[in-house]
């Protein structure tokens, strides 16, 4: 080998060195870019996988933290929506928090300064209940969402609306409302799935918190007006709500409810509540937007198994008595047509004033009319007890003249001119009752117009003359403060019935037979002042019916007095019952018998005194 071959090889070995050197690089860079890529390709890999963990773990903890603090019952969406039914009476608007009533409009009638009358609009306003979300725990159903099913118009054109709330164990809860035609009850049911794990014991314990607002313009009249109601085993009674107080009920409860003056709120168990309470707290003040606020709690003992079901209804509207009658559950009693001693005059009112006042007005447009025929109805078939007081008092009239003779004759023996005087009156057949039982008789028919007229909702917002609402008091003048007993306002009603009971009272003094007793001269005026103080925030449809009663009253005394009753022919009957023989009633024998004995002895005193 040369030395240029041996050159040659060297470069060549030098050349291969190199290319391996380089080639050995871009491998190894090669190699690294590959290796590169891959981890870059496998951390991204990961990063999604890790990605996709992390989002199912914390949807998995979102959805055990909303589990635990919704006892396990809930629907996917937490926010609250709104959903309105109506029917040609009311607009109820839901919200799928609680599943239940967020409002409901009267859509016929209108508040005191013509806004809708809504009720059950405030947040206080909830119907409530607890389920188990563990062995430890229990949570409010009203803070639960729920999910709202699609409105189902029926075939007897009622809707229905349904919200659901469950967890992943079947455990369920549907809140079932039916809103029927021209109705204003809504049934309300509770469908439950796993009642055993649900509820202890098997039993829901119901709060229910009803807010009554204020609806007519005087505050203070319709807190007099407003009470606490129950059916309690089938026994209506109600509390009033003029102070704070509470009330418990141990029989079964057939509904509870909140009724202000005109309207009224009710929650009705179907197959009874096992027992309840209520409590109830007044406004503060006048100002306040509402009248009372009332707790009620009741319990109801579901049956037994998985699947049950609670019957329930829920009625929001007018206190109108035809209208709650129709349910027959004793929801018609709320209507106060007589309480108290006076309780007996609700008959009056529900099985003749009303049937007589529903045919009036279904007949003719005027209420105030409507009110002056009704009176004078019940002043014509009052007129014979009023004929017969007035004939009373035409005999004792008759009779005077010898009554003042025998107490010119026994003025220092009150005792004997008593005995001699009722002696008078049986010899000449008078009975010195004959003029008070027959207006004794006339309390009850006034009574029951008082209440009548206080409660029927068919006056509400009907005007009559000057008078703009007939269930409230008609104020002409307002006076810039409050005069005791009387108020801030003038009511034309109340001044014509004052009147005109005055002038019957002047009329009657100026035709009584015994006019000497001093406190009998002041007292017929006494009473008619007292009622201007009763009458002025009273319902100008009473204080119209009182002064047309009285105006008819008046006028009748005045034609009976002048023109029908025969002065002579009385005088005539006296002296024909003078004539026979006096027959005496035990109860008169046994009078006599004690006035005698005490006449004995003041004379044995007034001797042992001399």
């Amino acid at each position: 080998m040369d030395r240029n071959t041996l050159i040659g090889f060297v470069l060549i070995g030098a050349l291969l060195i190199t290319m391996f050197v380089i080639n050995s690089k871009d491998r190894l860079a090669y190699e690294g870019e590959q290796k590169r890529i891959a981890d870059s390709i496998a951390k991204v890999q990961k990063s999604k996988i890790d990605s996709t963990v992390v989002k199912k773990e914390t949807t998995k903890i979102d959805s055990i933290q909303r589990a635990l603090s919704s006892g396990g019952i809930q629907s996917n969406d937490l926010t609250e929506k709104n959903i309105t039914i109506e029917n040609e009476v009311i607009k109820v608007t839901f919200s799928n928090r609680g599943g239940q009533p967020k409002s409901v409009e009267l859509k016929e009638y209108k508040k005191f300064n013509q806004s809708p009358v809504v009720l059950n609009e405030s947040e206080f306003n909830k119907i409530s209940y607890r389920v188990n979300s563990t062995p430890t725990k229990a949570d409010d159903i009203d803070n639960i969402y729920f999910k709202t099913l699609p409105i189902i118009t029926n075939a007897d054109k009622s809707k229905e609306i349904s919200f659901e709330a469950g967890d992943t164990l079947g455990r369920k809860i549907i809140h079932q409302y039916i809103i029927k035609p021209n109705d204003y009850m809504i049934d309300f049911n509770i469908k439950i799935s796993g009642a055993n794990d649900l509820f202890t014991q098997n039993t829901i314990h119901f709060i229910w918190q009803s807010e009554a607002s204020q609806i007519e313009k005087d505050h203070e009249y319709e807190l007099t007006q407003s009470h606490v109601c129950y059916m309690e085993g089938d026994n209506f009674d109600f509390e009033y709500l003029g102070k704070q107080d509470s009330k418990s009920f141990t029989k079964n409860v057939n509904w509870l409810g909140v009724k202000q003056q005109f309207f009224a709120s009710a929650l009705v168990a179907k197959n009874k509540f096992s027992s309840a309470s209520a409590s109830w707290n007044i406004a503060a003040d006048t100002n306040s937007h509402y009248l009372a606020r009332v707790t009620s709690t009741a319990q109801y003992n579901l049956p037994s198994g998985y699947n049950v079901e609670v019957p329930l209804e829920l009625y929001y509207g007018p206190s109108d008595y035809n209208i709650l009658k129709k349910y027959n559950n004793g929801l018609e009693f709320i209507v106060p047509y007589g309480s108290g001693i006076f309780a007996f005059v609700k008959y009056i009112n529900r099985h003749f004033l009303l049937p007589v006042f529903d045919f009036l007005q279904r007949n003719i447009a005027s209420m105030g009319i409507v009110i002056l025929l009704l009176t004078l109805l019940i002043r014509l078939i009052t007129s014979p007890i009023l004929y017969k007081s007035y004939l009373s008092g035409a005999k004792m009239k008759v009779l005077k003249p010898e009554v003042d003779a025998l107490r010119e004759k026994y003025k220092d023996d009150q005792q004997a001119f008593g005995m001699e005087q009722m002696k008078l009156w049986k010899s000449a057949g008078v009975s010195p009752l004959g003029g008070c039982l027959p207006a004794l008789l006339q309390i009850p028919i006034f009574m029951s117009l008082y209440y009548f007229f206080q409660s029927n909702i068919d006056l509400r917002g009907k005007s009559f003359l000057w008078a703009n609402d007939l269930s409230a008091y008609d104020s002409i003048a307002k006076i810039p403060f409050e005069i005791p007993f009387y108020g801030d306002h003038v009511s034309l009603f109340t001044l014509t019935a004052v009147i005109t009971s005055l002038l019957i009272s002047i009329y009657s003094m100026n035709n009584m037979q015994d006019n000497s007793n001093p406190m009998m001269k002041y007292m017929p005026y006494i009473f008619p002042v007292l009622l201007l103080g009763v009458f002025n925030k009273l319902p100008s449809a009473l204080t119209w019916y009182y002064t047309v009663s009285n105006t008819i009253t008046l006028i009748l005394q005045i034609v009976i007095q002048k023109y029908i009753i025969d002065h002579d022919k009385i005088m005539t009957e006296i002296n024909e019952n003078r004539k026979k023989p006096v027959k005496k009633s035990k109860m008169q024998e046994r009078i006599e018998a004690m006035q005698e004995s005490q006449k004995k002895i003041q004379e044995l005193k007034n001797k042992n005194k001399g």
